[in-house]
């Protein structure tokens, strides 16, 4: 089935031939549905942290920050932001010139207000010779968007969100990676007044991003005060899936060669344990707001991360009293309440476990990485939530899933997804090494069987396409997991263009 040609671009692509079997099978095969035991919630599942404790938390993630690990904050930054543009393509594909949908209106009439306008102005003023606002009293609304969009102009239709200047302030205006830039110092600045951030990017806009932390990262340490260590990689083309046709067999393109495609965000895993960092917060590059909205989101990383660091200090000291052998079964009792209380991590078969089997059991569960996740009120977003799901080994655990992932079928099951009091905004912040110091083998904590399939076409030919289990779903599926509520004011995502044109992101 395998060519000695398909063998090389396996080879240059560091992708073995089990792996093609494999994934192959998974064509074949699907993916089960993973087993609901209930929706997550403040009654069971997400914690609510009361006012009261919340000093308890920041003074936690400070005290955490004066000492000698290392933190990072992780973004992915690939993903290009023609999505963001869908309504301004069509518009430009549209036979009529003046702007006609509600969207349409709201754009044009509301372009002086975008962070990017003053960009766009001097393009149309080099490119047609006139203003964007003359270009509108004229008519001309489409040279406006080509402008806006196309390669000729600012090319803001093929670039990445990152490089899209989000917020305009009196100084000059600034893109979604240099908000992530501010951010990250005010909840990931050690002693040293060092922010260590990581972006993950295409091959193709590597440079841009590059240039653009040559340019800006200066003023930036000198204005505040630190010093950054911003680091980039690229999604791995040994995670890269093959592509199927329609009967499970590798699709391939018009001149024989197989067809690779990138895997989703799951592949960023390989990124992630590649950090050398104890903690890292994680968070999507359009989910950012300005200086003035800063404040909540702030807090409540703080807050996370505070809950973090006293959950991991608990976990090591109980793996380390385990390691000594001084333990009574008194103390077994509570690490295993520790384990269903504050992890929620449960297994009806524990009573039946003698002693050195319960410790084994318990150590176990205890030493793997540790994630935070916010978790904010449904507001109706598409998307996964959280959920206590059964695992494999009997136990249930918390788990943030997709609808992808459950039995939509199995009316209770679709009862539970659509009851879901929470929604999942990736607000993580994640403990990536042991108690040794260690980092964790990443790749031992994946749930290969939460995969996705879905339905492309190339050349004018359907084909399958298959991820890998979401980074923050499948990829996490066996870390230890403690979901915890903030406040919807933390969740300000642009999906749209006009998503720049609401009160947070003014």
């Amino acid at each position: 089935m395998l060519t000695n040609k398909d063998l090389e671009l396996l080879r240059q692509k560091n992708i073995s031939v089990e792996q093609i079997h494999y994934q192959l099978s998974c064509f074949k095969n699907g993916f089960p549905f993973l087993p609901l035991k209930a929706s997550a919630s403040t009654k069971k599942g997400i914690l609510n942290i009361a006012h009261s404790l919340q000093a308890e938390y920041l003074e936690a993630w400070d005290t955490y920050l004066q000492g000698s690990k290392k933190v990072m904050k992780f973004v992915p930054a690939s993903g290009a932001a023609s999505r963001m543009f869908k309504d301004v393509f069509e518009f430009l594909d549209a036979s009529y010139e003046s702007p006609r949908s509600d969207f349409e209106k709201f754009f044009f009439s509301k372009i002086e207000n975008f962070a990017f306008f003053d960009d766009l102005n001097q393009c149309c003023l080099a490119n047609e010779s006139k203003d964007v606002l003359t270009l509108i009293a004229e008519g001309k609304y489409k040279l406006v968007a080509k402008n806006l969009l196309e390669k000729s102009g600012l090319s803001y239709g093929y670039l990445p969100k990152g490089l899209l200047k989000f917020h305009k302030y009196s100084n000059g205006s600034r893109t979604a990676m240099e908000e992530h830039l501010v951010e990250g110092t005010l909840y990931a600045q050690n002693a040293k007044k060092e922010v260590n951030l990581h972006f993950t990017v295409s091959p193709e806009h590597r440079s841009l991003f590059e240039k653009l932390v040559n340019k800006e990262l200066a003023h930036y340490e000198r204005d505040l005060g630190v010093k950054y260590n911003v680091g980039f990689s690229e999604q791995k083309s040994s995670t890269d899936t093959i592509a199927a046709d329609m009967n499970n067999q590798p699709f391939r393109e018009e001149n024989g060669s197989l067809l690779f495609r990138p895997a989703g965000h799951g592949a960023l895993i390989e990124n992630l344990k590649e950090l050398d960092a104890d903690i890292v917060f994680i968070k999507n590059v359009d989910n950012i707001v300005p200086d003035s909205f800063k404040e909540i989101t702030i807090i409540y990383k703080k807050i996370i991360a505070g809950i973090l660091v006293k959950i991991q200090k608990q976990c090591f000291a109980y793996i380390e009293q385990i390691e000594t052998g001084k333990y009574t079964h008194e103390k077994l009792v509570e690490m295993l309440a520790f384990l269903q209380n504050e992890l929620c991590v449960k297994n009806p078969e524990t009573k039946i476990l003698e002693d050195v089997e319960l410790v084994l059991y318990i150590k176990s569960k205890l030493d793997r990485p540790i994630r935070v996740c916010g978790m904010v009120k449904n507001q109706g977003e598409p998307g996964g939530g959280p959920f206590i799901a059964s695992n494999g080994d009997k136990t249930s655990s918390l788990q943030i899933l997709e609808s992808s992932q459950i039995d939509l079928k199995d009316t209770i099951k679709k009862e539970l997804f659509e009851s879901g009091t929470h929604f999942n905004p990736v607000d993580l912040v994640c403990s990536l090494k042991n108690y040794l110091g260690k980092s964790y083998e990443l790749g031992m904590f994946v749930d290969k069987n939460t995969g996705f399939i879905s339905i492309k076409s190339k050349n004018g030919k359907q084909l399958q396409a298959l991820e890998l289990p979401g980074l923050w779903n499948g990829a996490m599926s066996d870390w230890n997991t403690i979901f915890v509520e903030v406040p919807i004011e933390t969740f300000n995502p642009v999906k749209t263009v006009n998503d720049l044109l609401r009160p947070q992101h003014q």
